[in-house]
């Protein structure tokens, strides 16, 4: 197939949004020398679709690669590419790419995702989940005053990978667990992925069957992945769809699951390479189809969150940010706005950036672990008006009493506002428009492009959490109109101030109605 490329000039003052998820922190694009290629998306989610504050954009049916460079954007695609310009802003641009191509669906996850946050087993219990340490954590949640919500149980609860029944030894009772769980006001996900370790029973039944992704010779292809070597099932046939689809409704009807984190799934991030072999999938229109299968499988659960995406913008799906580091910068507080924005604007507003902290580095039970508590109040404090939140390990285990009081007001701050998160997902999933914003989205030709650090909840909420490292205040932008500041405060825009923000403050500002 011939590669086609395509030149386009940029216009005065003109930047770009779009492509893989975790380049959000690089937007938005234009000003200096970038490059991506969309067959991979560094472990996230990706669109192929371009746009810009200047009212154009860019989509193709299929992955493409593109580059900012000397003050044009070039682009080179198997496919033709779809190129429009003419709809003034950014916003009026996004209204009319995402009808077109991923309308709104007029769903969105269940409730309990917006109004509580998730609690994930995996840095409390690593691989070694069981029904003791499942309850345990969920008593623990009540008892230090947080509410219930979504329990995810993640890996190894199972019998094997592609056995997908829980294991008998770490869950004796799996039945009684979910229902406790349900009384005591959670609701419960079970992590899954495409995988089917080799040489078990299941994996013999799926071969027999034909179901399983082939290697150039047609036989099982074992592909190497975070756990190790396993053969992967073929979500791009029907067939392998509905047994796999089997397995999760037994678990609906057996033990009463609610729905289910779908996790890898995606033909990228370490293992590119090895994942470039010569596969045989049973119908693959182009090399991210096999991700888009895999998310469509969740669009049957009212719970379903995904890491990795390729297409179904505008369903009701959960979209998670890739795995974050324990860090200030370098994939870590520093890219979860930026990171979510991006993921509004490409279709995917029920978005969570992460688990609060990001993934712990170390055993959490060994004395010589430690945490930056600073960190984790103000990685708390920037996710607390995303979406969606989620919690792994267990706050009041690692902080002391002031700083687990930072995080228990902060979610009672999330408690209070979210009835209003609701709100703006019922509309998201009706309008297609992201819940939260990017501040040029909302305030168009205000020189607001670059703004990375703060967002917008909605059209009237401005979030400008503390990202720096023993910071106590930064600086804020405001745009015209009157603010009332969750201090007490008023502030009239347009304007840049420096504002006080010790570590038990988020500031954000209610826009006033003129």
């Amino acid at each position: 197939m011939n590669t086609k490329h395509y030149e386009i000039p940029l216009l005065p003052g003109e930047f770009w949004w779009g492509g893989a998820v975790s380049d959000g922190i690089r937007t938005p694009f234009g000003g200096s020398l970038f490059s991506r290629d969309l067959n991979n998306l560094e472990e996230n989610q990706g669109v192929p679709l371009l746009i810009s504050n200047k009212g154009r954009y860019i989509w193709c049916n299929s992955p493409y690669a593109f580059k900012f460079q000397d003050k044009k954007l070039t682009v080179a695609s198997n496919e033709d590419i779809i190129f429009e310009e003419g709809f003034e802003n950014l916003r009026t641009v996004y209204k009319h790419v995402s009808h077109k191509y991923f309308p709104p669906a007029g769903k969105l996850p269940h409730e309990l995702a917006f109004l509580s946050p998730q609690y994930n087993t995996w840095i409390e219990m690593f691989y070694k989940p069981t029904q003791e340490k499942v309850l345990n954590y969920a008593n623990s949640i009540i008892e230090n005053g947080m509410p219930p919500g979504i329990m995810i149980i993640d890996d190894n609860w199972m019998k094997d990978y592609g056995n997908w029944d829980f294991s008998d030894v770490n869950f004796p009772d799996p039945k009684k667990l979910i229902d406790t769980l349900h009384e005591l006001g959670f609701k419960v996900m079970l992590w899954v992925c495409p995988y089917v370790s080799p040489d078990s029973c299941i994996f013999r039944e799926l071969q027999a069957k034909g179901l399983l992704l082939k290697a150039n010779d047609g036989t099982p292809a074992i592909r190497r992945w975070w756990n190790g070597y396993s053969a992967v099932l073929d979500y791009t046939n029907s067939a392998a769809v509905q047994w796999f689809k089997a397995q999760l409704q037994l678990l609906i009807n057996k033990y009463g699951v609610d729905g289910f984190k779908f996790d890898a799934g995606d033909p990228s991030g370490a293992d590119l390479a090895d994942w470039n072999k010569p596969y045989s999938w049973k119908f693959l229109p182009h090399p991210n189809y096999d991700c888009e299968a895999y998310a469509k499988i969740g669009l049957d659960y009212s719970l379903s969150e995904y890491r990795a995406c390729w297409g179904c913008g505008g369903r009701h799906l959960i979209q998670r940010q890739k795995d974050k580091k324990p860090a200030w910068a370098g994939n870590g507080l520093d890219s979860l706005i930026p990171n979510g924005l991006l993921q509004g604007l490409l279709g995917y507003p029920f978005n969570c950036p992460d688990m609060i902290g990001g993934g712990m580095e170390g055993d959490i039970n060994s004395p010589d672990f430690k945490i930056d508590q600073e960190l984790f109040v103000r990685f708390l404090q920037c996710s607390l008006l995303f979406p969606i939140i989620q919690f792994s390990i267990a706050p009041w285990r690692v902080l002391d009493k002031e700083h687990f009081k930072y995080c228990s007001d902060m979610i009672e701050l999330r408690q209070k506002l979210a009835p209003g998160i609701l709100e703006l997902a019922r509309h998201s999933a009706d309008s297609g428009q992201p819940v939260i914003r990017h501040m040029e989205y909302v305030f168009p030709g205000c020189n607001y492009e670059r703004i990375n650090d703060q967002f917008m909840l909605g059209d009237d909420i401005l979030v400008a959490p503390v990202l720096e490292k023993g910071a106590r205040g930064r600086s804020v932008t405001f745009p015209a109109g009157i603010w009332a500041g969750d201090d007490g405060s008023t502030v009239i825009g347009p304007a840049v101030k420096d504002i006080e923000a010790p570590l038990d403050r988020l500031p954000y500002y209610i826009k006033k109605a003129d």
